[in-house]
């Protein structure tokens, strides 16, 4: 570690050594009492600064809006022609693919008689919807005036290709203009790239989530089916705004990403009341990085931790008012997040055993059970049956019918038979066998020991530049989040057995409900993993903030904790955006562990 990470990490330290000496005593502590409310102007006001703020953040580098959109889709042994504006010696060769897979032969040729192989592509599920710049075969120097491009196996799609001599790209255009192929090969040419990188490519699991997206899109049988269908449609739906280019897939991600800091602002307001907590929890959110990063990548993650926010806010706020709509609504919101991925199912065991002590409270408490709490609780499992399993079940269900589509069913009569039935159950065995199956070994995998003190991250993309420069999206948690939060958590857990502290067993069982179940999986997994888990570490700092801000100079060590999150974000900044930058100055700033791969 260089000097210059030494200062930063032991700088961190001390931020957190003082905040947590800072906090009172929370064995003699009680739960801090909720502040007036204040005028709603301000609220939205505050609130919107904030999310507006990282929203200009998170769109920012999203992804490129004019990636090629018209594709080829090519059989064995077809091939097309394409003739060069000008004859020349050809040193570079971009090739954007489409969904699906197979490999090509490219060619050159002076006269267009006598073709030699130029290069050789392989498009395996790996290397999908980005532009490929294969090796040239031929030898430097060689002219050619016509590209040949020709399927050898499989049956790919190709979105366009581009030649390039001296630096500088070259016209093509069709050598027979009625070939369709070859002029959807060669009619987006303006959309080709100075620079490869994610900006205009895909990277890690995009090249599931997307490619499966598009798949129900088109109505075709999808490629990646170890997940439920809804966090797929919900990418979708970014395509369909904006088109089958990065900025399209990312935009609901990146949506979703924004939209969870009015929710955490939300619970916040409920948990502490005031301005002061709600706002600076919402800035921890906001700057943490794993946040940032998996918002902004085409994967379901997103979707799944923004409807655990408010499965748990809708919970919070039923065990506070006791209104069946809260209820109604947690369960509404965890039958979408099951429907997006199954790490939800693990939040609804949180949300079960909640919502069983809390009535085990309610029956015993104040006289024990009578006629009339026996009914309550009656009642109440009644409407916990309906709005957490049967309507969850239903969402569930019916999200499935891109499936049935792709087999030839269709909507709405599909539901009510029992091949669209088989499709979903054979889907959930498969599921099941394929996770329990992953044997796979990868060089950023980690266990959730390390994802607790933050040693492991994984680094989804890594580009290298002249000059020494770099490019790089690691996803991992803000080191102030992440440890001050397993702190805080322990104090928590402590406060809610000693002082019997509601919100604290909250937010400690929340946070349990997604981590425990990783203890005990045996397959390939990820810091990624942790993100549901990163959203109760902000809750317990926040709730941290409410005990300090009646302290003497308590609002000024609140603000002073969350602007030092901030200003990690910032400095970290290139390292989770992919913005390009000095790789030796970088990395002695922050490489703060030798496990960090930056």
């Amino acid at each position: 570690m260089k000097f210059p990470a030494v200062i930063l990490l032991g700088l961190s330290f001390a931020v957190l050594v003082f905040f947590f000496l800072f906090i009172p005593d929370l064995r003699t502590a009680h739960e801090p009492k909720l502040h007036e409310k204040n005028k709603a102007a301000k609220e939205l006001l505050l609130c919107g600064i904030i999310t507006l703020a990282y929203a200009a953040a998170a769109f920012t580098n999203l992804g490129s809006l004019s990636d090629p959109e018209t594709f080829v889709s090519f059989e064995t042994g077809n091939s097309t022609v394409l003739t060069l504006d000008r004859p020349a010696e050809i040193d570079r060769l971009l090739l954007y693919t489409g969904i699906d897979t197979g490999s090509y032969t490219v060619a050159f040729s002076e006269d267009g008689m006598t073709f030699y192989t130029a290069a050789k592509l392989e498009q395996d599920y790996a290397e999908i919807l980005k532009w490929q710049e294969p090796e040239l075969l031929c030898a430097p120097g060689t002219r050619a005036a016509f590209v040949l491009v020709s399927a050898e196996k499989g049956s790919p799609r190709l979105g366009e290709i581009a030649v390039f001599s001296g630096g500088m790209q070259i016209g093509l255009s069709p050598e027979n203009p009625e070939d369709r192929s070859a002029v959807l090969l060669c009619d987006e040419q303006e959309k080709v790239p100075e620079d490869v990188s994610y900006l205009n490519s895909s990277y890690f699991d995009e090249v599931y989530h997307v490619r499966t997206a598009l798949e129900h899109m088109e109505g075709k049988r999808p490629y990646e089916i170890s997940h439920p269908p809804l966090g797929k449609l919900i990418i979708s739906l970014g395509m369909l705004l904006f088109g089958t280019v990065p900025f399209g897939w990312r935009f609901m991600g990146a949506l979703f990403g924004v939209l969870m800091l009015p929710a955490m602002y939300a619970f916040l307001k409920k948990i502490a009341g005031g301005l002061l907590v709600p706002a600076c929890g919402t800035l921890l959110l906001a700057s943490g990085f794993m946040h940032f990063t998996q918002t902004r990548i085409a994967t379901i993650d997103t979707y799944a931790v923004f409807f655990i926010i408010l499965m748990y806010y809708f919970l919070y706020r039923w065990i506070c008012d006791e209104k069946n709509s809260d209820l109604s609504l947690s369960g509404l919101f965890f039958g979408l997040g099951a429907a997006s991925k199954w790490t939800c199912i693990f939040a609804g065991a949180g949300l079960a055993v909640i919502w069983l002590v809390f009535r085990l409270y309610k029956l015993f408490g104040e006289g024990g059970p009578d006629r009339k709490k026996l009914k309550e609780l009656a009642l109440n499992c009644a409407w916990c049956i309906l709005f957490f399993v049967l309507i969850p079940g239903l969402i569930y269900y019916l999200s499935y019918f891109p499936y049935g589509i792709a087999n030839g069913l269709k909507v709405p009569e599909m539901f009510f038979t029992g091949e669209y039935a088989k499709i979903v159950a054979d889907n959930q065995a498969f599921m099941l066998s394929y996770h329990e199956g992953v044997t796979a070994t990868h060089p950023y995998s980690s266990r959730w020991y390390q994802w607790i003190l933050d040693i492991r991250p994984i680094l989804y993309y890594l580009k290298y530049y002249p000059g020494g420069r770099y490019s790089s999206i690691a996803a991992f948690v803000n080191p102030l989040i992440c440890w001050g939060g397993l702190a805080a958590m322990m104090m928590l857990a402590v406060h809610a057995l000693i002082r019997k502290d509601k919100t604290a067993a909250f937010i400690v069982c929340g946070w349990l409900a997604q981590l425990l179940p990783w203890i005990f999986v045996k397959r390939v997994v990820f810091e990624y993993h942790y993100f549901p888990s990163s959203v109760f570490l902000v809750l317990s700092l926040a709730y941290l903030f409410a005990f300090v801000r009646g302290k003497r100079h308590g609002k000024t060590v609140i603000i002073g904790f969350t602007s030092f999150a901030v200003l990690l974000f910032v400095l970290f900044y290139p390292v989770i955006s992919g913005l390009p930058a000095d790789r030796t100055a970088y990395s002695a700033w922050m490489s703060w562990l030798p496990t960090w791969p930056f």
